[in-house]
């Protein structure tokens, strides 16, 4: 049976922020909060909501479309998307919903974000889940002026493009299978919550300046200040076939207090293992 979701927003300045909701009633209990990777959407977590339903747990689920992502509101012509404001969103949304006890799981962007949130407000989160992301993207100070140069340049190039009809629907979800080695019928919650008609035509519903080059990186060291101001509980969950760089001894040494897991898949390893990844984040939201 499928699980009952209930489609929301919450206004963020000039911004409506979408998210999807199970147990929206339950306003004091614990607040489980998914936060999708890059280019995802909110149904990048239907299926482990779908776990949270079976197993009837008392918490609030909530899976949120970054903005520019799913059925979120885009920015604004002349602003594009930093690292940084993603947090900042994070802060706003869950001061809007009026979120306690919150557990943040986040998937690669989002688990990045979720680090960096937990880092900086350790009193606002009660426990965090990473997957497939854990150490903010780090590079040498030598690197600044030309990702700032390459950044400035993909805006310019974002500028001069128009945008481009998807041919047929089967088209975007194989588009999607390439990208994320998936099956149809898992990519499938994602690609149709990307998509909007228009005309007869489709198109990708996400802000195409989310593809555009970032001009400012963390260096190695504000990201080991970042990993250090965990004091949360926290979970790193790994796709056994994920992105070798996460498995790296160096970087997973910068772990010290987190609890890693590893588990079948791939970059999008809750997608195809979700039993075993719901299973692991029960367990630490359980233990808090």
């Amino acid at each position: 049976m499928l699980a009952e979701i209930e489609e929301k927003s919450v206004k963020i300045d000039d911004r409506y922020v979408a998210y999807l909701e199970l147990n929206p009633k339950l306003t004091a209990a614990k607040t489980v909060v998914f936060i999708h990777g890059w280019m995802d959407n909110a149904a990048s977590f239907h299926s482990l909501i779908e776990q949270a339903a079976a197993h009837q747990v008392p918490w609030r689920v909530i899976a949120i479309d970054l903005s520019g992502h799913g059925h979120s509101t885009h920015k604004s012509a002349h602003h594009f998307y930093n690292f940084h404001d993603y947090i900042d969103d994070l802060h706003r949304i869950l001061l809007k919903i009026e979120a306690v006890d919150v557990y943040l799981v986040g998937h690669s962007l989002g688990a990045l974000i979720a680090s960096c949130y937990s880092a900086a407000f350790p009193e606002k989160v009660a426990g965090l889940v990473q997957i497939e992301a854990h150490v903010p993207l780090s590079e040498s100070p030598e690197q600044s002026a030309e990702r700032l140069r390459n950044g400035i340049e993909s805006r310019e190039h974002w500028r001069e493009k128009s945008p481009r009809a998807i041919p047929s629907k089967q088209d975007a979800i194989k588009m999607r299978m390439r990208a994320t080695k998936l099956r149809e019928e898992t990519v499938l919650p994602i690609v149709e919550r990307d998509l909007q008609l228009i005309d007869g035509q489709w198109f990708w519903r996400h802000d195409s300046k989310l593809k555009c080059e970032s001009v400012y990186r963390m260096t190695q060291e504000h990201a080991k200040a970042i990993m250090s101001a965990i004091t949360v509980p926290h979970l790193v969950i790994l796709g056994q076939r994920g992105y070798h760089y996460l498995q790296n001894p160096q970087i997973l040494s910068l772990l010290v207090d987190a609890q890693i897991e590893k588990v079948e898949g791939d970059h999008h390893c809750h997608l195809e293992s979700p039993k075993k990844v719901f299973e692991l984040i029960l367990g630490l939201v359980n233990k808090n």
